[in-house]
């Protein structure tokens, strides 16, 4: 077990993805992580998927590790405590990490006031401050326009929150990397980080941007073809379907080796003057491709099909709901190191993943449950702000913090 950030305390003030996801991944790292809601709970706190009783698997997925506070922070009393709890000195501390618009009683400026070293990344949608989510990111760079079949006529959102789950990757980055800076006497500072930015990053560094401005051409939606190379998807005989995929050309002799299907692919090649060996002639050619490979998936099984790929060496995977991946997939079973079991407070015991880096082929550290909302609270108070019990109970009695929420 490695606790890399053992006595790294982060507090965070977050909703939604991308800054809750910057904080588990700390935690699961080994840092202390401090979560503050609103008494009785926030945006997140009942956010779907739901079990059976109105628990939120959103926030026990999104903050496993953590510890959680409930705090009213539109009180001055409140404003104040997580203010302390934020700036509290000490090497270690003075990490602050949210999506919380800037201005207000959390801004890094005023909190500056009271540590002139803090750290804060403040997630954004937009680099101008205007209001952005990831869907909202998402339609407006290209993406879901490339996306789904050929004959779309309509743009295809993907389901999964792709540019939230880069920023959270970003923000954890960023604060490690403000910490460096600041341990080497370099101070504090403000790290803005924006959905829309990142998105813009991500598209920028896989050729999209420059694609559309060198060559004025825009990516078409090609169905499940994979762009330059050759990918497709294919059903079999038992109503199940697979994606095959040669990317290098070793790849692609073994493939057309174990399909059976060289004599077509060289009367292919001599016809349209090919090299299928390159990736850009297979992709130039994938749906001829398809036309020759269709026959010899369709007329076997799954566990043919993976049976036959698997001995010859051939990329291939198949497509599994989310069920089917629980009861087919060993890379979720708890025979993979990253997969534990968790009993979740007032949900019951599941599999779930920890932080997938490896460390000396160790994983980062055992899977800690999410914290019920409020969880923490007086340990919070009286460990680390020193408060008294009767003072506590006080803050408790006027609404100023909350205790345990299911």
């Amino acid at each position: 077990m490695f606790d890399i950030l053992n006595g790294l305390r982060v507090v965070e003030g977050s909703a939604f993805v991308a800054a809750p996801l910057g904080g588990m991944t700390l935690a699961q790292l080994g840092a202390e992580v401090i979560r503050f809601d609103p008494v009785g709970g926030g945006l997140d706190h009942r956010r779907w998927p739901l079990d059976g009783q109105g628990r939120s698997l959103y926030w026990a997925g999104l903050n496993k590790g953590k510890k959680s506070i409930a705090i009213d922070t539109r009180s001055p009393e409140g404003q104040e405590l997580v203010s302390e709890l934020i700036c509290q000195p000490g090497p270690d501390r003075g990490l602050f990490l949210t999506n919380r618009p800037p201005g207000g009683p959390f801004d890094h400026h005023r909190l500056c006031e009271r540590r002139a070293d803090l750290i804060t990344v403040n997630i954004l949608g937009s680099h101008d401050g205007a209001g952005a989510v990831d869907y909202t990111v998402n339609c407006a760079i290209g993406f879901p326009l490339a996306t789904g079949p050929r004959d779309a006529h309509r743009p295809v959102n993907h389901v999964l929150a792709a540019w939230d789950l880069l920023t959270g990757s970003l923000a954890a980055t960023g604060i490690l990397a403000a910490e460096r800076q600041r341990s080497r006497g370099g101070g504090g500072q403000l790290i803005r980080l924006a959905l829309a930015d990142v998105a813009m990053w991500a598209a920028s560094g896989l050729g999209h941007v420059a694609e559309a401005e060198l060559l004025g051409r825009d990516r078409q939606a090609d169905g499940n073809h994979i762009f330059g190379a050759f990918g497709h998807d294919f059903a079999t005989s038992d109503a199940r379907r697979v994606m095959l995929v040669a990317l290098t050309r070793g790849q692609w002799r073994r493939l057309v080796a174990a399909i059976g299907i060289g004599e077509a692919v060289s009367r292919l090649e001599d016809a349209e003057g090919l090299d299928l060996g390159r990736e850009d002639d297979r992709y130039r050619a994938r749906d001829a491709i398809v036309t020759m490979i269709a026959p010899w998936v369709e007329a076997r099984s799954l566990e043919q099909v993976g049976h036959e790929l698997d001995a010859a060496g051939v990329l291939w995977g198949p497509y599994r709901s989310f069920t089917q991946m629980l009861s087919e997939d060993p890379r979720c079973s708890v025979t993979n190191p990253l997969i534990e079991t968790v009993t979740q407070p007032g949900i019951g015991t599941y599999r779930t993943a920890g932080l997938p880096l490896r460390f000396a082929d160790t994983y980062a550290r055992p899977v800690a449950p999410a914290p019920v909302l409020g969880g923490d609270t007086d340990a919070v108070l009286a460990d680390i702000l020193g408060l008294p019990d009767h003072e506590i109970a006080s803050l408790h009695d006027r609404g100023v913090v909350g205790g345990p929420v299911p």
